[in-house]
């Protein structure tokens, strides 16, 4: 009797488990998104922007540690900070003042440096028109089930954001690439966040689908820089990526802080200006949106019910004279082209 009984509790067990396992495997592809990608874009240039390219530096770190790999980022840099020779500890970039926190690392992956910072770039970056001689590592490689991250920091005004103070962007320009990559199946959902003066104007635009988009500043107001350290002589962050790191620092891979967190990251106590958002054409409420959602890592999961046996030894390939003979006729070479042949021909002509 008693053996019966924890038959029937094996079994139970077994099938819970079991059902539990389809329910998580359900969640997980009903989440409607399989990959995380980021797009991170210092657009300044100059010793005075040292704060821009730890911004961007700043939210590379932090997408890092959360789990989403190189392979997975595009990162754009305007400037190289760490090797500029006003610094006075090179391959370093600080984000806090007394050089605290080095936000450069030692593994840093920098896919467009110095000049090829640009709003063709950026926009070819977004888009996927980029020339068929790109390296992967210079590509945004999403799909219709990739939830991105883009970041971009730098000066800015009412609806443009200037790339080295040479070019702009506008938000007219921006909203149609987001709304390229929208018809060309290139993203799930996306996040805009932008550290920059008005940088609310840069949102205003937007009209494609699943998009929310965070500001640092209303129209007409400025955002303001933080940190300034005597030892390197200028301001180390700008405030909202300041107070955006820190909320990024308690946040682990199984962390359940939403966006609605986001949101009050930078009261308009702490930023001086005020940071804003928008979530009208985002399909979910953004308290069911974790934070990991972006800045975390979504791995690929194919999940099969047959058994695998690992054990199984592999098969060797029969390497007799017969195969291998008839390996050989499987090729032919074709006779060398009589360049010079031609070449007298021509010439005769």
């Amino acid at each position: 009797m008693k053996l019966l009984t924890l038959l029937s509790l094996f079994v139970t067990y077994l099938v819970t488990d079991c059902i539990n396992i389809e329910n998580t495997a359900g969640q997980f592809f009903s989440s409607g998104h399989t990959n995380n990608w980021a797009v991170l874009v210092c657009t300044s240039r100059f010793w005075f922007n040292y704060r821009h390219v730890a911004n961007s530096l700043s939210v590379y770190r932090s997408v890092k540690r959360l789990g989403i790999p190189d392979s997975h980022i595009v990162l754009m840099l305007a400037d190289d900070m760490a090797c500029n020779h006003r610094n006075p500890k090179p391959a370093t970039v600080f984000s806090h003042k007394n050089m605290e926190l080095n936000v450069y690392g030692d593994d840093v992956e920098v896919d467009y440096r110095g000049y090829e910072v640009t709003v063709e770039n950026f926009l070819r970056v977004l888009t996927g028109r980029l020339p068929p001689s790109t390296p992967r590592s210079k590509r945004l490689l999403s799909d219709d089930r990739s939830n991105i991250l883009i970041y971009l920091t730098g000066h800015g005004g009412n609806g443009f954001l200037k790339f080295q103070d040479s070019e702009e962007i506008s938000n007219v320009e921006l909203a149609d690439a987001f709304e390229q990559m929208w018809q060309k199946r290139r993203y799930n959902e996306l996040l805009f966040i932008i550290d920059t003066c008005q940088g609310a104007s840069m949102y205003e635009r937007f009209y494609s689908p699943n998009i929310m988009a965070l500001a640092s500043s209303q129209v007409g107001e400025d955002s303001l820089s933080h940190q300034p350290d005597l030892g390197i002589g200028v301001h180390l962050m700008d405030r909202y990526t300041f107070y955006l790191l820190e909320f990024l620092e308690d946040i682990h891979p199984a962390s359940k802080a939403n966006m609605n967190d986001l949101f009050k990251v930078c009261p308009k106590s702490q930023c001086v200006s005020t940071p804003g958002h928008r979530t009208d054409l985002f399909q979910r409420d953004p308290g069911s949106v974790l934070i990991t959602d972006f800045f975390g890592s979504v791995r690929k999961v194919e999940i099969t019910t047959e058994v695998v046996n690992l054990t199984d030894p592999i098969e060797q390939v029969d390497e007799s004279p017969a195969n291998g003979e008839a390996r050989e006729a499987m090729y032919s070479y074709v006779d060398q082209l009589p360049v010079s042949e031609i070449i007298h021909q021509r010439s005769e002509m």
